[in-house]
């Protein structure tokens, strides 16, 4: 029997964006470095981060995560003025910010940060490529995942 592949960042994930899978289609996934502070780095460490309010921006070519909010731990240094909300610039390959600035600007797509966690000792923001849902798209997705659970219910039922 084949092992279930898991995805890169279970077990040591740091904040997930329930919410994007909520509001957007997800149609690609990109994985992107993050430049930090110290300080940052110890609140992520501590899991003193959210998601759900971010979003992605492609500005002069460069990618930048903006909204997020790190809490400053009260350990953190005195001679550094903590800010929570900061734009923190993202790490991508030129040849993937050219394919995101692309899709953003002629398709329609918006960028959304979906996860954050520790890849060899590195903190990795996963972006989601996506198009917003409408409406009836929310209703049908929250339809088919209660018809789900319904499903596996009765399957162990029997």
């Amino acid at each position: 029997m084949a092992k279930k592949k898991k995805p890169k960042h279970v077990g040591s994930t740091i904040a997930l964006n329930k919410k994007a899978g909520h509001d957007f289609h997800i149609e690609q996934r990109y994985e992107a470095g993050l430049a930090l502070e110290g300080w940052e780095v110890k609140s992520l460490r501590s899991g003193r981060v959210q998601l759900k309010e971010s979003y992605v921006r492609i500005l002069r070519g460069e990618a930048f995560l903006l909204g997020a909010h790190v809490s400053a731990l009260s350990a953190a240094s005195t001679h550094v003025n903590p800010d929570p909300t900061r734009t923190r610039k993202l790490l991508l390959k030129r040849s993937e910010l050219n394919r995101l600035i692309g899709l953003t600007e002629r398709a329609g797509y918006t960028l959304v940060p979906t996860a954050m966690y520790w890849k060899r000792g590195r903190a990795k923001l996963e972006i989601g490529l996506a198009k917003g849902k409408k409406l009836h798209d929310k209703r049908s997705t929250e339809k088919d995942r209660d018809w789900q659970r319904e499903k596996e219910r009765l399957f162990k039922q029997r």
